[in-house]
């Protein structure tokens, strides 16, 4: 009985080991990057990070038009946007590494939509839809102290911002709100849904 009890729990570290390294593998810092091309770290989904200011909307960047910036990839629409990107990137580069800013003020690094964004004192953020760009205009300013603070503490701070995101997903902050909770918030603030 011993020599089998020892096997399971010696077959349950491996899994545990290998669980581990499937997570870790392919993380390439605290960034929300896709792969296209020959960009394999690719920054907002090609879109050109300027543009966002300039036009106020997100337009496409082309492949031919790019720089690499802190190991990044970015791609910009005119040798304009791609030389002010150059002369100043902190100043056009997205705020939470890209990762969507609602999704942040609950300390879980994820995926944003890079078309979905908003200019707050002159930063770029990014959203995973526009839905929750207006969770997060509910309280933006509580949300974006929320957003910061758990950056700085959490996630910077994680080995894997993709085991981060499993800690918060598994043990979620106080302040939590499901999507459903939020919804209900909105339309008593709002008189309807959001949408």
């Amino acid at each position: 009985m011993r020599i089998h009890g020892s096997v399971r729990l010696a077959s349950l570290n491996w899994s545990a080991a290998a669980l581990a390294a499937l997570l870790l593998a392919g993380c390439s810092g605290v960034v929300n990057v896709v792969s296209d091309g020959d960009d394999a770290s690719l920054m907002l989904h090609g879109n050109d990070a300027v543009a966002y200011f300039t036009t106020g909307r997100a337009q496409r960047g082309r492949s031919d038009l790019k720089t690499d910036h802190r190991g990044l990839t970015y791609r910009f629409a005119s040798e304009e946007n791609k030389r002010q990107f150059i002369t100043n990137p902190e100043r056009y580069a997205p705020q939470f590494g890209g990762f969507c800013a609602q999704d942040m003020a609950n300390a879980i690094p994820s995926a944003a939509d890079a078309d979905t964004f908003k200019i707050i004192d002159g930063k770029l953020y990014l959203f995973a839809g526009p839905r929750e760009r207006l969770y997060f205009e509910m309280d933006q300013e509580r949300n974006l102290k929320r957003a910061w603070h758990y950056w700085e503490t959490e996630v910077l701070e994680a080995a894997s911002w993709r085991l981060q995101a499993w800690k918060r997903l598994l043990f979620r902050v106080p302040h939590y709100k499901s999507n459903a909770e939020l919804a209900e918030e909105y339309e008593k603030r709002f008189g309807r849904l959001p949408g």
